[in-house]
This record gives C-alpha cells, structure tokens and sequence, in this order.
C-alpha cells in the first residue's frame, strides 16, 4: 500500500475503509466510527480538521442496518444500544486495528477513538471493554449505551479525559440523554471536556475545534 496516497478508499481483509496515512512524525492512529446507516464516508467530513501526525482509518461498521447503510449492533427492535449487544464489533475492531497495524507495520498498542451518534455509543464501548488500548476518546452527538452503569465500580475510564459534542436542539439523540451519559462516564472514572451548542443532530464549528485541541494535547 503506498502510504503517500491520501484519503485512500480500500478494502483490507473483510473491511471496506477509508483512510488517511500521517504527514508527520511521532504518529499514531485514529479510528473513526460513523453513526447508524453510515459508511466508511461518514466521518470523513472531520479529516481536514484533524493533525496530521494521526493515521486516520474510518471503516464501515460490520452489520447492515434495516434502513439501508450499517450499524454497530445486529439487527434488533427497537429501543437504544447495549454495552452486549455492540461488545461483538467491539471485539471485531479490536482485532481489525491490530491486524492493520500489522500489516502496515505501525504501532497500535494505543489507539484514539472518536465516533458520531452509534459510532460515539461505540466509541464508549471500546473504552469500557478496552481501557489499555484506547487513550482519547471523542463521542459526536453519541450517548452511553444501556448498560454503562453496570461499568462504575471497575472505573476504566480513571485517569483519561473524553471530549464530548453535543447540541441542545438534537432530536435524535436528546441533550438530556447526553447529559446523563457524561454522568455515567464520570462515574466510570472519567474527566470529561464536554461542548454544547444550539444546533442539532451535527457538530458545531466551535465543537470541532474543540475536538482538534483536544487530539493535539
């Protein structure tokens, strides 16, 4: 693969992702997770805002959804995401960035994550399940998903601050509900940079810087 080709589409293995190779050196990896009915498009919106020491990888989630594009869970009725019910991509992108960075012979030993709406609830996950690999977290106009609270007494989020974006006008992922997540993060151990803005379903300007400095520290 050359890595001087940029904003690549591809395909490794059973993936189909997109991905960026770093400009600059110390670099590290950033996954990127799209929300429900995504693909490996999705996130790429956020590129040009992101350093350039990063390698960014945004794949496609592994099971379709209903509605057309893909999801972070098996096909369900009903109700908000669990913790259960996404931990098998959670294992499924676990073991896809460790064959990456095999591949590529580039260190995944930690990685950063940011995810939009499913693909932020995703992002918690990988958090929860895989504290020693996940460093930063960003979670989109993303919410906790059930179960979260079943994750306080073992605290893997302590030591680590997330970024979190959110706005007050969401209908999809109610502010409320965002709120209450950072609650649970927190109680999980976590310190959390949280962004508000009077917007929707989407992240603002102001947010998106926020989220840059937050990956530059």
């Amino acid at each position: 693969m050359d890595k001087t080709e940029k904003n690549l589409l591809t395909t490794f293995e059973d993936w189909t992702l997109r991905h960026r190779p770093p400009s600059q050196r110390p670099s590290r990896l950033l996954l990127m997770l799209h929300g429900w009915t995504g693909d490996e498009n999705s996130m790429w919106l956020f590129a040009r805002s992101l350093p350039e020491n990063y390698w960014l990888v945004a794949p496609r989630a592994p099971f379709n959804a209903p509605q057309g594009g893909y999801s972070w869970r098996a096909p369900v009725s009903g109700g908000w995401p669990s913790v259960e019910l996404m931990l098998p991509a959670a294992a499924m992108l676990k073991d896809f960035v460790e064959r990456w960075g095999i591949a590529n012979s580039f260190d995944t030993s930690e990685i950063d994550v940011i995810g939009f709406s499913q693909g932020g609830a995703m992002t918690v996950v990988m958090g929860l399940r895989y504290p020693h690999l996940v460093r930063k977290l960003g979670v989109l106009a993303g919410f906790a998903p059930i179960g979260t609270d079943g994750y306080t007494t073992a605290r893997p989020f302590a030591g680590k601050s997330i970024f979190w974006a959110h706005g007050r006008l969401d209908d999809t992922v109610p502010v409320t509900l965002a709120r209450s997540s950072i609650e649970l993060l927190e109680q999980c151990g976590a310190s959390v940079q949280y962004c508000e803005s009077d917007i929707g379903h989407r992240v603002s300007g102001e947010c998106v810087k926020g989220l840059e400095v937050y990956l530059s520290e």
